[in-house]
């Protein structure tokens, strides 16, 4: 580790240059061309089928960014995806249909998402990924109305309560619930201490403030808030708030080049406090840059799954099976985030075809009907109350080079102390 006598400007500019070289590589998907296949009618199995499903083929729909701030990840979930497709092909489909995925690129910019949107929605007949809040939000109203179930790759609570669109885990707010309980717990913080929470604008910031503001209040803590844009990558000055308002720990809520910048801003000028992500903040290849030495001794991060360094037996093999397709990519959260993503969507469109109806409607009914799902990848899920997230359990995780993902598991998955209460005040 080097010495950290270099002036407060000089990291944020060369860890800036490492992060987002390594966090903005542009990558590429596997895209499938479109055969129409809008017609409604019985196959000759006597299955009904609607957009997206002939007598051959369930065609699925991916609304992904895979060129910008999360592009890395986005990669990771298109190609876990695929991983999941071709395993169910080589196994005789679903209902006796090949899976395809048709893969769209907006790289985060949400009027391209609609568009996308528009291009693709015809002909599919379910999204197991769409990658970010702002794009779900812009697209909510088209996806009830077309009646397309979708797996957002976001997980605010403001996209509950829908039947077509399924949160899948926990929501940010119920994380970051978690967050301060892990706090409180393990790193001595107590009533009258300020926690710093540094989010993004827009509704995942949003939301996981509102999670943290809230336990704040009931362990008798202050939650001194930075806002800030998915553009903003040096977080000197939030820093320098924080350190006035003499924070004992700081949340973050964005995206992994934003907490490389806090943490190692943090630690350039001695505010070495307890840092804690939501899930979307982290990845692999901030391990790579200099910040790796002070996220090692600061940060962890809540999230709704498992590492992917887990000993869970599910976890084990879908790790060994990417690395075997995809021998050049890294292992991240995505990975299990995507193919998660899609065992979860095999099991509606199973237990659709069970009840003899591959229309979309039918597809949205038969995932709603599912109170217990398990594909051994984390916890269990229940679909069956679309104003509640799936779960309520959160992992907490931290970071460690040596490990598959460069993350490891601190704590398994359980529900805080005061989730339930929390989720009866919101919904009442």
């Amino acid at each position: 580790m080097k010495p950290t006598h270099h002036t407060h400007r000089a990291l944020p500019r060369t860890l800036l240059a490492t992060a987002l070289a390594a966090l903005l590589l542009t990558a590429t998907g596997c895209s499938s061309k479109a055969n129409s296949s809008k017609s409604t009618g019985n196959g000759s199995d006597g299955v009904k089928t609607g957009p997206g499903v002939t007598e051959k083929t369930i065609r699925l729909g991916a609304l992904t960014d895979l060129t910008g701030p999360y592009a890395t990840l986005g990669k990771s979930i298109v190609q876990a995806q695929q991983m999941w497709a071709d395993e169910v092909n080589a196994r005789g489909g679903i209902c006796d249909r090949r899976i395809e995925i048709v893969v769209k690129d907006h790289g985060y910019d949400v009027q391209k998402a609609v568009t996308a949107y528009a291009d693709l929605s015809a002909d599919v007949v379910a999204l197991p990924q769409v990658i970010g809040s702002p794009v779900m939000a812009a697209l909510l109203d088209d996806i009830e109305r077309d009646k397309v179930l979708t797996f957002p790759q976001a997980w605010a609570a403001s996209l509950l309560d829908r039947d077509s669109v399924q949160v899948l885990g926990t929501t940010y707010d119920i994380d970051m619930i978690a967050a301060v309980d892990f706090l409180t717990r393990t790193k001595g913080l107590a009533e009258g201490d300020t926690i710093g929470h540094v989010y993004f604008e827009g509704d995942y910031g949003a939301n996981a403030l509102e999670g943290s503001q809230w336990a704040a209040k009931k362990a008798g803590l202050k939650i001194a808030g930075q806002k800030i844009k998915a553009t903003d990558t040096d977080l000197s000055a939030q820093v320098s708030a924080l350190r006035k308002e003499g924070v004992k720990a700081i949340l973050i809520s964005a995206g992994p080049a934003q907490t490389a910048s806090l943490v190692g801003v943090a630690a350039s000028r001695g505010l070495k406090v307890p840092v804690v992500s939501s899930a979307p903040g982290y990845a692999p290849q901030l391990m790579k840059t200099p910040a790796a030495p002070a996220l090692t001794a600061m940060l962890n991060v809540v999230s709704a799954a498992p590492a992917v360094s887990s000993d869970l037996a599910g976890v084990r093999k879908m790790v060994a099976s990417y690395k075997n397709k995809y021998p050049d990519s890294l292992v991240d959260s995505g990975v299990l985030s995507g193919y998660n993503a899609a065992q979860l969507m095999g099991t509606g469109l199973k237990k659709a075809c069970e009840s003899g109806s591959l229309t979309r409607e039918d597809v949205v009914k038969a995932h709603r009907s599912q109170s217990s799902v398990d594909v051994g990848l984390g916890t269990a899920q229940n679909f069956s109350d679309k104003a509640q997230p799936a779960s309520t359990s959160t992992y907490v995780h931290k970071p460690d080079a040596k490990a598959v993902g460069a993350a490891v598991n601190v704590e398994d998955a359980h529900t805080a102390p005061g989730v339930k209460e929390y989720l009866t005040s919101r919904t009442s």
